[in-house]
């Protein structure tokens, strides 16, 4: 359950296990590899032990696409990210963000932070991640906790 493991996740990130996310999301995503087209299904299994060659087993009657499925890397990554957005204070923040290993940058595009719109690149510099401002439209803070 793609969906499920996103959840418990963004849990852990929140409470600042960051690196157990990731994990989550790095296995969702090779496991995505499998699948045709790169969708993940409803829900899917796998082996503890297995070949490299191997893919997750397919549940017969699993939907695939899943929308909840799909959603379900969106919450990774803002997990993974650390984002949060408050409109009001026309503010971003990243907590101690991180990238997937097989991900260099990310960009957000239209990010609607109030009534204004940001453009944001995350992109790995050596063991940081650094948060560019492409574009704004007004005033908007972004911060950077580590």
């Amino acid at each position: 359950w793609p969906q499920d493991n996103a959840i418990i996740a963004s849990g852990l990130a929140r409470y600042g296990f960051k690196k157990e996310a990731l994990r989550v999301l790095n296995g969702l995503f090779e496991a995505s590899t499998f699948m045709e087209l790169n969708r993940l299904p409803e829900l899917f299994c796998g082996f503890h032990k297995r070949s490299d060659l191997e893919g997750p087993t397919l549940y017969p009657v699993a939907c695939s696409p899943q929308a909840w499925a799909a959603a379900g890397a969106y919450l990774l990554l803002e997990a993974c990210m650390g984002i949060t957005i408050q409109p009001a204070e026309r503010m971003v923040e990243f907590v101690a963000p991180q990238l997937p290993d097989l991900v260099d940058w990310v960009e957000l595009t239209n990010l609607r932070v109030g009534k204004c719109l940001v453009d944001l690149r995350l992109r790995r510099d050596g063991d940081e991640i650094k948060v560019d401002v492409l574009r704004t439209d007004d005033d908007v803070t972004i911060r950077v906790r580590k």
